[in-house]
């Protein structure tokens, strides 16, 4: 998988570096690449943006510097995708369907964002992290980068990916390691009696509950079993209690 990442400030991805997506950049499953737009500006002080027409507060980056930049590493088959407020929500499975691309065009947006004009010409998609405002585009690039990376063959393991919140419509369980006590808590016995069966179980029950307690508007659209249901009701009753 191919990022290409035109931005303002590429200093600003130096965490991006670390961790499991830094070792994946490594081993070369992953290629991160930063373009800095304020390198194609004609300007002599390399200016990049402009007061609106209209008037309004703020400044609004030029759409001629940022489609040279992107022509710089233009390519027909790679997906642009705008990091935008106005964008369609990251969810777990736009993720997984971002991850099917081989090749990803990210683009940054700053001050008041970007000219329009560069937006209906080359971008393919606007994507936002959330519905609240940031000073710019380069944290949900990061955090587009990291949730997709996951899902690029050989990143993880694909247990850890199919167990995880989100991967089958509802929360993960609770997770245990050593000590065996903590502050006179211990770890769940069916955790040690090593029943795989049984522990399969638990963790179904109380992923249900995890889901039901901390964003129950998951379950609406969870694609739950017969045995999930009567498990639900049972997680309902007992709560009521």
């Amino acid at each position: 998988m191919k990022f290409d990442v035109l931005t303002l400030f590429p200093e600003m991805f130096e965490p991006i570096k670390q961790s499991i997506i830094g070792k994946a950049k490594e081993r070369k499953l992953i290629d991160i690449n930063l373009i800095n737009i304020r390198d194609f500006s004609k300007n002599k002080h390399k200016k990049v943006d402009d007061t609106p027409y209209g008037g309004g507060a703020g400044m609004v980056m030029q759409a001629d510097i940022i489609y040279d930049a992107y022509k710089s590493i233009k390519d027909e088959n790679a997906k642009v995708i705008y990091l935008s407020p106005q964008g369609k929500v990251l969810t777990q499975q736009k993720v997984e369907e971002i991850s099917k691309e081989k090749h990803l065009i990210l683009i940054c947006g700053h001050y008041e964002g970007i000219d329009q004009r560069v937006i209906d010409k080359i971008v393919d998609e606007e994507i936002s992290i959330g519905d609240y405002v940031l000073t710019g585009g380069e944290i949900p690039a990061m955090v587009l980068i990291d949730s997709v990376s996951r899902y690029v063959e050989g990143v993880l393991n694909k247990d850890s990916i199919s167990e995880e919140s989100f991967s089958q419509g509802i929360l993960e369980y609770p997770q245990y390691t050593r000590p065996e006590v903590f502050e006179n808590q211990k770890v769940p016995e069916i955790l040690q009696s090593g029943h795989h069966e049984n522990i399969k179980k638990w963790r179904r029950y109380e992923a249900l509950r995890n889901t039901y307690l901390k964003r129950p508007e998951l379950l609406e659209k969870a694609e739950l079993t017969v045995e999930d249901k009567k498990n639900l009701e049972k997680i309902k009753n007992d709560t009521k209690c």
